[in-house]
């Protein structure tokens, strides 16, 4: 991959710059809040989440793929939980996937299907899960509502 190529696939994800009230479908659950922002020169983009209660509290590090223009998200949670998640995102649809071990063992398979909204201020989507990597259940319903952008990329 080229530089021009890398700096086109992080400039793709400026939609997520911002602070957003996250609502989980969680029954009771009070929203929580995430940050995206981009750290080191613009080279990677980081989000911080409070989560609704029962998930917990997150920062993911979203990086490009060196090779496929696609994206690693590197998710780190207060319960210790440290995992890699092959990332998509194209015409506002924002995919994360699991299928196989990494830093923890992989006791079930993992698979969050976003879309924005046409004025970028909504993200809906959903969690699921599967035993086996063919058959997905519904986990949670999972919002994201923009309050306010902040910067964007420095570089």
């Amino acid at each position: 991959m080229t530089k021009a190529a890398a700096k086109a696939a992080l400039k793709r994800l400026d939609m997520f710059i911002g602070y957003w009230k996250v609502e989980a479908s969680f029954p009771g659950a009070p929203p929580g809040h995430a940050a995206f922002e981009w750290v080191l020169g613009g080279q990677f983009l980081v989000q911080r989440t409070d989560a609704p209660d029962p998930a917990p509290d997150s920062m993911a590090i979203v990086s490009v793929h060196p090779d496929r223009g696609t994206y690693t998200q590197h998710y780190f949670d207060t319960r210790g939980v440290v995992r890699v998640y092959e990332m998509t995102f194209a015409r506002g649809a924002w995919t994360l996937l699991r299928l196989k071990p990494d830093f923890s063992p992989l006791d079930f398979r993992q698979r969050f299907k976003g879309k924005f909204s046409a004025n970028g201020n909504l993200i809906s989507g959903a969690w699921e899960t599967s035993h086996d990597g063919k058959v997905w259940k519904h986990d949670f319903d999972l919002t994201y509502r923009k309050i306010m952008r902040h910067s964007s990329r420095t570089s």
